[in-house]
């Protein structure tokens, strides 16, 4: 399967279990630009689960727009779990949102804010536990943007997509249903979507 129609079935497996749960979905993005929500939406129906997206390229949009703590940016710069976990956070809040999924990282070619090309982070929040996953991804600008999307679109899929009875009973969580795990840095669940004490 070519990367653009795997990143297509991605998609609408992702919109159809947002239709299927009756959840509402949200998208804020850094490096993919838009990537994440255009794929969501190249898919029949998907208006009735895409309330929309926000391109938040400048940190200034991170923190004004989306509501990310600037102490939080200020520790550990855009590039971070915990700032991926609190974009997703605030464009569910900011579209009134039940799933919201975030990108961050550094495309390339070159490194930027003290972390080497294809650093990235994916976040999904609003349906049990925050959940992250971090990737190291070769290739170009365009492959790493690519792969960041399929990334956050597997991550979907695995927080809408109900557990197996195997999984639920030994606790062993999900798997990942779109082998996104290439390249992955690694998996978890964060505590909650803000550090403690921190101001929007």
């Amino acid at each position: 399967m070519t990367d653009a129609r795997r990143g297509g079935d991605l998609a609408r497996r992702c919109v159809d279990l947002a239709l299927g749960r009756g959840s509402s979905l949200a998208t804020a993005e850094s490096l993919t630009a838009g990537l994440v929500s255009a794929r969501l939406a190249d898919v029949p129906g998907a208006s009735a689960a895409l309330r929309g997206g926000v391109v938040a390229y400048a940190v200034e949009v991170k923190t004004h727009v989306l509501g990310v703590p600037g102490d939080l940016l200020g520790r550990h710069g855009p590039v971070h779990p915990d700032v991926a976990v609190a974009m997703a956070d605030g464009v569910r809040a900011l579209l009134r949102a039940q799933v919201g999924v975030a990108t961050t990282g550094v495309a390339g070619p070159g490194p930027a804010d003290g972390h080497p090309a294809g650093t990235v982070h994916v976040a999904v929040t609003g349906l049990g536990a925050p959940r992250t996953r971090a990737l190291h991804l070769p290739g170009s600008r365009a492959e790493v943007r690519a792969a960041a999307a399929d990334a956050a679109l597997a991550l979907l899929l695995e927080v809408l997509a109900p557990a197996p009875e195997s999984s639920r009973a030994a606790g062993t969580g999900h798997p990942d249903p779109g082998g996104a795990g290439t390249g992955a840095l690694g998996d978890g669940a964060a505590t909650g979507g803000r550090p403690d004490g921190a101001a929007p």
